[in-house]
Protein backbone atom coordinates (compact mmCIF):
# COMPACT_ATOMS: atom_id res chain seq x y z
CA UNK A 1 0.00 0.00 0.00
CA UNK A 2 1.30 3.41 -0.95
CA UNK A 3 -0.12 6.20 1.16
CA UNK A 4 -0.63 9.72 -0.10
CA UNK A 5 -0.11 12.43 2.51
CA UNK A 6 -2.39 15.47 2.42
CA UNK A 7 -1.30 18.71 4.17
CA UNK A 8 -3.82 20.30 6.48
CA UNK A 9 -4.34 23.77 7.89
CA UNK A 10 -6.78 25.15 10.38
CA UNK A 11 -9.79 26.86 8.81
CA UNK A 12 -10.45 28.90 11.93
CA UNK A 13 -7.84 29.84 14.52
CA UNK A 14 -8.30 27.98 17.79
CA UNK A 15 -9.96 29.83 20.62
CA UNK A 16 -10.91 32.91 18.61
CA UNK A 17 -14.53 32.14 17.78
CA UNK A 18 -15.67 30.54 21.04
CA UNK A 19 -18.05 27.57 21.26
CA UNK A 20 -20.25 28.60 18.33
CA UNK A 21 -17.23 29.30 16.19
CA UNK A 22 -15.73 25.96 17.11
CA UNK A 23 -18.89 24.23 15.95
CA UNK A 24 -18.79 26.11 12.65
CA UNK A 25 -15.10 25.35 12.33
CA UNK A 26 -15.76 21.65 12.77
CA UNK A 27 -18.52 21.75 10.16
CA UNK A 28 -16.40 23.52 7.57
CA UNK A 29 -13.01 22.01 8.30
CA UNK A 30 -13.38 19.35 5.61
CA UNK A 31 -14.64 21.88 3.07
CA UNK A 32 -11.75 24.22 3.81
CA UNK A 33 -9.24 21.43 3.45
CA UNK A 34 -10.78 20.43 0.13
CA UNK A 35 -10.70 24.02 -1.12
CA UNK A 36 -7.00 24.17 -0.26
CA UNK A 37 -6.41 21.16 -2.48
CA UNK A 38 -8.38 22.53 -5.45
CA UNK A 39 -6.31 22.88 -8.65
CA UNK A 40 -5.76 26.56 -9.41
CA UNK A 41 -4.12 26.21 -12.85
CA UNK A 42 -7.22 27.08 -14.91
CA UNK A 43 -10.98 27.36 -14.73
CA UNK A 44 -13.09 24.23 -14.30
CA UNK A 45 -15.16 25.52 -17.23
CA UNK A 46 -12.13 24.93 -19.46
CA UNK A 47 -11.68 21.33 -18.30
CA UNK A 48 -11.86 18.78 -21.13
CA UNK A 49 -11.49 15.00 -21.30
CA UNK A 50 -8.53 14.04 -23.47
CA UNK A 51 -8.28 10.28 -23.07
CA UNK A 52 -9.73 7.21 -21.36
CA UNK A 53 -7.68 4.09 -20.53
CA UNK A 54 -8.48 0.87 -18.73
CA UNK A 55 -7.08 -2.35 -17.28
CA UNK A 56 -8.44 -5.64 -15.98
CA UNK A 57 -7.56 -7.99 -13.13
CA UNK A 58 -9.12 -11.10 -11.53
CA UNK A 59 -9.67 -12.82 -14.86
CA UNK A 60 -11.53 -9.74 -16.18
CA UNK A 61 -13.93 -9.72 -13.23
CA UNK A 62 -12.72 -6.21 -12.36
CA UNK A 63 -12.44 -3.28 -14.77
CA UNK A 64 -10.45 -0.20 -13.74
CA UNK A 65 -10.63 3.03 -15.74
CA UNK A 66 -8.78 6.32 -15.77
CA UNK A 67 -10.19 9.46 -17.39
CA UNK A 68 -7.53 12.03 -18.35
CA UNK A 69 -7.96 15.77 -18.89
CA UNK A 70 -6.20 18.81 -20.36
CA UNK A 71 -5.43 20.01 -16.82
CA UNK A 72 -3.66 16.80 -15.74
CA UNK A 73 -6.51 15.88 -13.39
CA UNK A 74 -7.30 12.17 -13.61
CA UNK A 75 -10.47 10.39 -12.51
CA UNK A 76 -10.44 6.77 -11.29
CA UNK A 77 -13.29 4.26 -11.35
CA UNK A 78 -14.11 0.54 -11.16
CA UNK A 79 -16.75 -1.79 -12.57
CA UNK A 80 -17.28 -5.49 -11.76
CA UNK A 81 -18.99 -8.69 -12.89
CA UNK A 82 -20.40 -7.86 -16.34
CA UNK A 83 -17.16 -6.40 -17.68
CA UNK A 84 -15.54 -9.46 -19.25
CA UNK A 85 -14.15 -8.73 -22.71
CA UNK A 86 -15.14 -5.05 -22.61
CA UNK A 87 -11.82 -3.35 -23.41
CA UNK A 88 -13.17 -2.11 -26.73
CA UNK A 89 -16.55 -1.23 -25.24
CA UNK A 90 -14.74 1.24 -22.98
CA UNK A 91 -13.01 2.74 -26.02
CA UNK A 92 -16.23 2.90 -28.01
CA UNK A 93 -18.11 4.77 -25.26
CA UNK A 94 -15.17 7.09 -24.61
CA UNK A 95 -14.84 8.14 -28.26
CA UNK A 96 -18.57 8.64 -28.80
CA UNK A 97 -19.55 10.28 -25.53
CA UNK A 98 -16.59 11.48 -23.44
CA UNK A 99 -13.53 12.70 -25.37
CA UNK A 100 -13.62 16.48 -25.73
CA UNK A 101 -16.38 17.02 -23.17
CA UNK A 102 -16.32 18.74 -19.79
CA UNK A 103 -16.31 15.98 -17.13
CA UNK A 104 -18.09 18.16 -14.58
CA UNK A 105 -21.42 17.45 -16.29
CA UNK A 106 -21.52 14.00 -14.72
CA UNK A 107 -25.26 13.35 -14.85
CA UNK A 108 -25.58 14.61 -18.40
CA UNK A 109 -22.66 12.47 -19.61
CA UNK A 110 -24.09 9.39 -17.90
CA UNK A 111 -27.42 10.04 -19.60
CA UNK A 112 -25.67 10.53 -22.95
CA UNK A 113 -23.94 7.17 -22.51
CA UNK A 114 -27.17 5.45 -21.47
CA UNK A 115 -29.30 6.90 -24.26
CA UNK A 116 -26.53 6.24 -26.76
CA UNK A 117 -26.67 2.57 -25.81
CA UNK A 118 -30.42 1.96 -25.94
CA UNK A 119 -29.92 -0.51 -28.80
CA UNK A 120 -26.59 -1.78 -27.46
CA UNK A 121 -27.77 -3.27 -24.17
CA UNK A 122 -28.04 -0.16 -21.98
CA UNK A 123 -31.01 -1.55 -20.06
CA UNK A 124 -28.91 -3.91 -17.92
CA UNK A 125 -25.81 -6.07 -17.84
CA UNK A 126 -22.48 -5.51 -19.56
CA UNK A 127 -23.06 -2.07 -21.06
CA UNK A 128 -24.32 -0.72 -17.73
CA UNK A 129 -21.37 -2.24 -15.84
CA UNK A 130 -18.91 -0.44 -18.12
CA UNK A 131 -20.90 2.78 -17.87
CA UNK A 132 -20.72 2.43 -14.08
CA UNK A 133 -16.91 2.41 -14.05
CA UNK A 134 -16.79 5.48 -16.30
CA UNK A 135 -19.45 7.36 -14.33
CA UNK A 136 -17.57 6.70 -11.09
CA UNK A 137 -14.36 8.07 -12.61
CA UNK A 138 -16.26 11.20 -13.67
CA UNK A 139 -17.36 11.83 -10.07
CA UNK A 140 -13.77 11.35 -8.88
CA UNK A 141 -12.56 13.78 -11.53
CA UNK A 142 -15.24 16.36 -10.72
CA UNK A 143 -14.41 16.19 -7.03
CA UNK A 144 -10.73 16.75 -7.71
CA UNK A 145 -11.41 19.63 -10.09
CA UNK A 146 -13.69 21.38 -7.60
CA UNK A 147 -11.72 20.43 -4.47
CA UNK A 148 -14.61 18.52 -2.88
CA UNK A 149 -15.17 14.96 -1.68
CA UNK A 150 -17.67 13.08 -3.84
CA UNK A 151 -20.17 12.87 -0.96
CA UNK A 152 -20.27 16.69 -0.95
CA UNK A 153 -21.11 16.72 -4.65
CA UNK A 154 -23.90 14.23 -3.93
CA UNK A 155 -25.50 16.63 -1.46
CA UNK A 156 -23.43 16.28 1.70
CA UNK A 157 -23.11 13.62 4.36
CA UNK A 158 -25.41 12.18 7.00
CA UNK A 159 -22.56 10.33 8.74
CA UNK A 160 -18.77 10.43 9.12
CA UNK A 161 -18.04 6.71 8.89
CA UNK A 162 -19.68 3.82 7.08
CA UNK A 163 -20.61 0.62 8.88
CA UNK A 164 -19.67 -2.57 7.02
CA UNK A 165 -20.34 -6.28 7.37
CA UNK A 166 -17.67 -8.86 6.57
CA UNK A 167 -18.46 -11.41 3.87
CA UNK A 168 -16.49 -14.53 4.77
CA UNK A 169 -18.16 -16.85 2.19
CA UNK A 170 -17.84 -20.46 3.40
CA UNK A 171 -20.81 -22.50 2.15
CA UNK A 172 -18.72 -25.71 2.38
CA UNK A 173 -17.42 -25.06 5.87
CA UNK A 174 -18.27 -27.32 8.78
CA UNK A 175 -20.52 -25.54 11.29
CA UNK A 176 -17.75 -25.29 13.90
CA UNK A 177 -15.35 -23.71 11.40
CA UNK A 178 -17.99 -21.28 10.21
CA UNK A 179 -18.60 -20.27 13.81
CA UNK A 180 -14.88 -19.88 14.44
CA UNK A 181 -14.47 -17.60 11.43
CA UNK A 182 -17.45 -15.52 12.45
CA UNK A 183 -16.01 -14.98 15.91
CA UNK A 184 -12.63 -14.09 14.39
CA UNK A 185 -14.30 -11.46 12.19
CA UNK A 186 -15.78 -9.89 15.30
CA UNK A 187 -12.86 -10.23 17.71
CA UNK A 188 -9.93 -9.60 15.38
CA UNK A 189 -11.33 -6.94 13.04
CA UNK A 190 -14.10 -5.34 15.07
CA UNK A 191 -17.01 -6.11 12.73
CA UNK A 192 -20.50 -5.82 14.16
CA UNK A 193 -22.05 -7.85 11.31
CA UNK A 194 -20.96 -10.88 9.30
CA UNK A 195 -22.19 -12.71 6.20
CA UNK A 196 -21.89 -16.32 5.07
CA UNK A 197 -22.94 -18.19 1.94
CA UNK A 198 -25.10 -21.28 2.37
CA UNK A 199 -25.75 -22.28 -1.26
CA UNK A 200 -23.45 -25.01 -2.55
CA UNK A 201 -23.87 -26.50 -6.01
CA UNK A 202 -21.37 -29.19 -5.04
CA UNK A 203 -23.32 -30.33 -1.97
CA UNK A 204 -23.62 -34.15 -2.31
CA UNK A 205 -27.11 -33.92 -0.84
CA UNK A 206 -28.44 -31.82 -3.72
CA UNK A 207 -31.04 -33.54 -5.88
CA UNK A 208 -28.81 -32.76 -8.87
CA UNK A 209 -26.62 -29.93 -10.13
CA UNK A 210 -29.45 -28.18 -11.97
CA UNK A 211 -32.45 -28.67 -9.71
CA UNK A 212 -33.02 -25.60 -7.52
CA UNK A 213 -35.11 -27.34 -4.89
CA UNK A 214 -33.54 -27.67 -1.45
CA UNK A 215 -33.26 -31.19 -0.04
CA UNK A 216 -33.89 -32.00 3.63
CA UNK A 217 -30.20 -32.78 4.31
CA UNK A 218 -29.18 -29.52 2.60
CA UNK A 219 -31.57 -27.58 4.77
CA UNK A 220 -30.24 -29.31 7.90
CA UNK A 221 -26.68 -28.40 6.89
CA UNK A 222 -27.65 -24.74 6.40
CA UNK A 223 -29.43 -24.54 9.72
CA UNK A 224 -26.53 -26.19 11.57
CA UNK A 225 -24.07 -23.74 10.02
CA UNK A 226 -26.03 -20.60 10.94
CA UNK A 227 -26.83 -21.96 14.40
CA UNK A 228 -23.08 -22.31 14.97
CA UNK A 229 -22.47 -18.76 13.78
CA UNK A 230 -25.12 -17.36 16.11
CA UNK A 231 -23.75 -19.31 19.06
CA UNK A 232 -20.21 -18.10 18.29
CA UNK A 233 -20.98 -14.38 17.96
CA UNK A 234 -23.76 -14.08 20.52
CA UNK A 235 -27.10 -12.28 20.26
CA UNK A 236 -25.89 -8.76 19.46
CA UNK A 237 -23.96 -9.29 16.21
CA UNK A 238 -25.90 -9.09 12.95
CA UNK A 239 -25.79 -12.13 10.65
CA UNK A 240 -26.50 -12.01 6.92
CA UNK A 241 -26.98 -15.16 4.82
CA UNK A 242 -26.53 -15.35 1.04
CA UNK A 243 -28.18 -17.87 -1.33
CA UNK A 244 -26.94 -16.27 -4.61
CA UNK A 245 -30.37 -16.69 -6.20
CA UNK A 246 -29.94 -20.45 -6.52
CA UNK A 247 -33.23 -21.79 -5.20
CA UNK A 248 -36.83 -22.00 -6.35
CA UNK A 249 -39.62 -20.18 -4.57
CA UNK A 250 -40.82 -22.92 -2.24
CA UNK A 251 -37.22 -23.68 -1.26
CA UNK A 252 -36.67 -20.01 -0.51
CA UNK A 253 -39.67 -20.16 1.81
CA UNK A 254 -38.31 -23.26 3.56
CA UNK A 255 -34.86 -21.72 4.06
CA UNK A 256 -36.28 -18.42 5.37
CA UNK A 257 -38.55 -20.28 7.79
CA UNK A 258 -35.77 -22.61 9.01
CA UNK A 259 -33.51 -19.63 9.80
CA UNK A 260 -36.10 -17.58 11.69
CA UNK A 261 -34.78 -18.61 15.15
CA UNK A 262 -31.40 -17.00 14.43
CA UNK A 263 -32.65 -13.40 14.05
CA UNK A 264 -30.91 -12.69 10.74
CA UNK A 265 -30.24 -9.21 9.47
CA UNK A 266 -31.42 -10.65 6.15
CA UNK A 267 -31.63 -13.63 3.82
CA UNK A 268 -30.07 -12.51 0.55
CA UNK A 269 -31.28 -13.49 -2.91
CA UNK A 270 -33.09 -16.72 -2.05
CA UNK A 271 -34.37 -16.90 -5.65
CA UNK A 272 -33.19 -15.56 -9.04
CA UNK A 273 -33.32 -11.81 -9.57
CA UNK A 274 -35.60 -12.23 -12.59
CA UNK A 275 -38.63 -13.08 -10.41
CA UNK A 276 -39.25 -10.24 -7.92
CA UNK A 277 -42.77 -11.59 -7.42
CA UNK A 278 -41.21 -14.67 -5.79
CA UNK A 279 -39.27 -12.41 -3.46
CA UNK A 280 -42.52 -10.74 -2.44
CA UNK A 281 -44.27 -14.04 -1.72
CA UNK A 282 -41.29 -15.37 0.27
CA UNK A 283 -41.21 -12.12 2.24
CA UNK A 284 -44.88 -12.52 3.13
CA UNK A 285 -44.29 -16.08 4.35
CA UNK A 286 -41.57 -15.38 6.92
CA UNK A 287 -40.30 -13.10 9.67
CA UNK A 288 -36.78 -13.36 8.22
CA UNK A 289 -36.00 -10.10 6.36
CA UNK A 290 -35.45 -10.60 2.62
CA UNK A 291 -32.74 -8.72 0.72
CA UNK A 292 -32.10 -8.39 -3.01
CA UNK A 293 -30.86 -6.11 -5.76
CA UNK A 294 -27.25 -6.88 -6.68
CA UNK A 295 -28.47 -8.09 -10.09
CA UNK A 296 -30.97 -5.33 -10.72
CA UNK A 297 -29.76 -2.45 -12.88
CA UNK A 298 -30.46 1.28 -12.99
CA UNK A 299 -33.18 3.02 -11.02
CA UNK A 300 -35.76 1.54 -13.40
CA UNK A 301 -34.75 -1.96 -12.32
CA UNK A 302 -35.69 -1.25 -8.70
CA UNK A 303 -39.04 0.42 -9.36
CA UNK A 304 -41.15 -2.72 -9.82
CA UNK A 305 -39.60 -4.69 -6.90
CA UNK A 306 -40.23 -1.72 -4.59
CA UNK A 307 -43.77 -1.25 -5.87
CA UNK A 308 -44.73 -4.87 -5.11
CA UNK A 309 -42.92 -5.03 -1.75
CA UNK A 310 -40.39 -7.62 -2.95
CA UNK A 311 -37.70 -6.95 -0.34
CA UNK A 312 -37.13 -5.61 3.16
CA UNK A 313 -33.66 -4.33 2.21
CA UNK A 314 -32.27 -3.31 -1.20
CA UNK A 315 -28.65 -3.96 -2.11
CA UNK A 316 -27.64 -2.44 -5.45
CA UNK A 317 -24.04 -3.06 -6.44
CA UNK A 318 -22.61 0.41 -7.01
CA UNK A 319 -19.89 -0.98 -9.28
CA UNK A 320 -22.45 -2.34 -11.75
CA UNK A 321 -25.91 -0.74 -11.25
CA UNK A 322 -25.18 2.41 -13.29
CA UNK A 323 -22.86 4.47 -11.12
CA UNK A 324 -22.70 6.53 -7.95
CA UNK A 325 -25.33 9.03 -9.07
CA UNK A 326 -27.55 6.11 -10.05
CA UNK A 327 -26.99 4.57 -6.62
CA UNK A 328 -28.07 7.85 -5.03
CA UNK A 329 -31.27 7.83 -7.09
CA UNK A 330 -31.97 4.20 -6.17
CA UNK A 331 -31.45 4.92 -2.47
CA UNK A 332 -33.68 7.98 -2.53
CA UNK A 333 -36.43 6.09 -4.36
CA UNK A 334 -36.24 3.23 -1.86
CA UNK A 335 -36.47 5.74 0.95
CA UNK A 336 -39.91 6.77 -0.30
CA UNK A 337 -40.94 3.12 0.27
CA UNK A 338 -39.33 3.12 3.74
CA UNK A 339 -36.82 0.48 2.60
CA UNK A 340 -33.21 0.60 3.88
CA UNK A 341 -30.22 0.73 1.53
CA UNK A 342 -27.33 -1.75 1.97
CA UNK A 343 -25.08 -1.85 -1.12
CA UNK A 344 -23.47 -5.03 -2.37
CA UNK A 345 -19.68 -4.71 -2.84
CA UNK A 346 -17.24 -7.23 -4.36
CA UNK A 347 -14.68 -4.74 -5.65
CA UNK A 348 -11.35 -3.27 -4.56
CA UNK A 349 -10.87 -0.55 -1.95
CA UNK A 350 -11.50 1.94 -4.76
CA UNK A 351 -14.95 0.39 -5.17
CA UNK A 352 -15.53 0.23 -1.42
CA UNK A 353 -14.68 3.88 -0.91
CA UNK A 354 -16.69 4.92 -3.97
CA UNK A 355 -19.68 3.15 -2.44
CA UNK A 356 -19.00 4.77 0.93
CA UNK A 357 -19.55 8.24 -0.54
CA UNK A 358 -23.07 7.27 -1.63
CA UNK A 359 -23.74 5.59 1.72
CA UNK A 360 -22.77 8.81 3.47
CA UNK A 361 -25.09 10.91 1.33
CA UNK A 362 -28.43 9.12 1.90
CA UNK A 363 -30.60 8.96 5.04
CA UNK A 364 -31.71 5.31 4.72
CA UNK A 365 -28.24 3.70 4.64
CA UNK A 366 -28.09 0.49 6.68
CA UNK A 367 -24.73 -1.21 6.06
CA UNK A 368 -22.18 -1.80 3.27
CA UNK A 369 -20.56 -5.07 2.23
CA UNK A 370 -16.88 -5.66 2.99
CA UNK A 371 -14.77 -8.64 1.91
CA UNK A 372 -12.47 -10.84 4.00
CA UNK A 373 -10.00 -10.81 1.09
CA UNK A 374 -8.94 -7.29 2.11
CA UNK A 375 -7.32 -8.94 5.14
CA UNK A 376 -6.03 -12.08 3.45
CA UNK A 377 -4.78 -11.07 -0.01
CA UNK A 378 -1.98 -8.50 -0.26
CA UNK A 379 -3.01 -7.63 -3.82
CA UNK A 380 -5.82 -5.45 -2.48
CA UNK A 381 -3.36 -3.32 -0.53
CA UNK A 382 -0.97 -3.03 -3.46
CA UNK A 383 -3.26 -2.05 -6.32
CA UNK A 384 -4.53 1.23 -4.83
CA UNK A 385 -3.11 4.39 -3.30
CA UNK A 386 -4.90 5.96 -0.34
CA UNK A 387 -4.35 7.70 2.95
CA UNK A 388 -5.15 4.92 5.47
CA UNK A 389 -6.40 3.20 7.44
CA UNK A 390 -8.88 1.17 5.39
CA UNK A 391 -11.08 0.56 8.42
CA UNK A 392 -11.58 1.88 11.91
CA UNK A 393 -11.12 -0.46 14.88
CA UNK A 394 -14.88 -0.84 15.18
CA UNK A 395 -15.47 -2.04 11.61
CA UNK A 396 -16.29 1.16 9.72
CA UNK A 397 -14.84 2.84 6.60
CA UNK A 398 -13.71 6.34 7.59
CA UNK A 399 -14.72 9.11 5.22
CA UNK A 400 -11.86 11.36 4.16
CA UNK A 401 -12.02 15.10 3.58
CA UNK A 402 -10.02 14.93 0.35
CA UNK A 403 -11.12 15.84 -3.17
CA UNK A 404 -12.74 13.10 -5.22
CA UNK A 405 -13.10 9.53 -4.00
CA UNK A 406 -9.89 9.49 -1.97
CA UNK A 407 -8.53 6.25 -3.47
CA UNK A 408 -6.60 5.92 -6.71
CA UNK A 409 -5.39 3.08 -8.93
CA UNK A 410 -1.74 2.15 -8.43
CA UNK A 411 -1.16 1.29 -12.06
CA UNK A 412 2.36 -0.09 -11.73
CA UNK A 413 1.50 -2.29 -8.77
CA UNK A 414 -1.63 -3.50 -10.54
CA UNK A 415 0.30 -4.39 -13.68
CA UNK A 416 1.62 -7.67 -12.27
CA UNK A 417 -1.98 -8.79 -11.68
CA UNK A 418 -3.18 -7.74 -15.14
CA UNK A 419 -5.06 -10.23 -17.32
CA UNK A 420 -2.66 -11.71 -19.92
CA UNK A 421 -3.18 -10.77 -23.57
CA UNK A 422 -5.57 -7.92 -22.73
CA UNK A 423 -4.33 -4.34 -23.23
CA UNK A 424 -3.47 -2.67 -19.92
CA UNK A 425 -3.96 1.12 -19.72
CA UNK A 426 -2.87 1.50 -23.34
Amino acid sequence: MKKNSFSRRSFFSNGVLGVTGAMVASTFEGLAHSMEATPKSSSPADLKITDVKCGFIRGEHSLFVKIYTNQDIVGHGQGVDGVYGTYYVVGHIAKRHLIGTNPLNVNRLQEEIRRGGLFKGAQAGMYVCVMTALETALWDLAGKALGLPVYQLLGGKFRDKIRVYCDTAGSRLDPDEMGRRAKEDVDKYGFTAVKFDIDDRGDPNKLDAYNWSVSIPELERMENQIAAVREAVGPHIDICVDCHGRFDEVSGMKIAKALEPYNLMWLEEPVPAEVPESYARIRQSTTTPICGGENWYLTHGFRHPLEIGAVDVIMPDLQKCGGLGEGLRIANMSNTYNVPFAPHMVASYLGAMSSAHVCAAVPNFLILEWQIYFHENKMYEEIVNYDGPMLTDDGHIPLRDVPGIGVEINEEAMRKYAVPDVPFFE
